[in-house]
């Protein structure tokens, strides 16, 4: 056991422990996620008011504003934002644009399923059942592969409206996106998204 106070635990970014103030913060986040899950799961997402997770969540209704911007940022976010960019500067540099690939999604899925927010099943459920909540969360998809598109285009050096480059991301991302679409991400297992990737790159054989 490594004696050093400030190492991470596993799926978390190497660094000091977060003050008390920090961790306060955190649980009043968790707080308020556990609240907004039980009323969905019980009363409905739409008839759940911001009013009513904030009393069951034991914090003013101004309170729940200075940590989410609604409802739907209550279950859409998942505070992986600084994790992301930190593992986007890791992958190491002059792969081969499937092997980069293949390294991204393992860390992207590694720290997901480490994260109890983000893999947590009844978040996936209504994420995928929910009307309201798919089309924010498929802005927030666009978003992603948005962002996967500019780091695509500075890792490989091409110019990011290449229509290479697109077509690729948009087959790379399309696919995984559909096998990802679970209520439970643990049924996914990341050797079937590995598998996924190979049947791309041998440019999708059929028996």
């Amino acid at each position: 056991m490594s004696s050093n106070p400030t190492a991470a635990a596993p799926g978390t970014s190497p660094g000091p422990r977060p003050g008390l103030r920090e961790r306060q913060k955190a649980q009043t986040r968790a707080d308020i996620r556990a609240a907004a899950l039980t009323l969905f799961t019980e009363n409905g997402y739409e008839a759940t008011t911001v009013a009513q997770i904030a009393e069951a969540a034991n914090v003013s209704h101004t309170t729940f504003f200075r940590y989410f911007q609604s409802k739907e940022q209550v279950i859409i976010s998942d505070d992986l934002d600084d994790q992301r960019d930190a593992l986007l500067r890791e992958v190491p540099r002059g792969l081969g644009k499937f092997a980069m690939i293949r390294e991204l999604i393992t860390r992207m899925y590694n720290t997901a399923m480490a994260d109890p927010w983000a893999s947590d099943p009844e978040r996936h459920r209504l994420l995928h059942t929910e009307p309201a909540l798919r089309a924010v969360y498929q802005l927030e998809s666009d978003r992603i592969i948005s962002t996967a598109t500019q780091y695509l285009s500075d890792y490989l050096g091409v110019e990011h409206d290449d229509p290479h480059l697109l077509v690729f991301v948009a087959a790379v991302s399309g696919v995984m996106f559909h096998l990802a679409d679970l209520d439970d991400p643990a049924e996914l297992p990341l050797d079937r998204l590995m598998e996924a990737l190979d049947m791309m790159e041998a440019g999708f054989p059929l028996p």
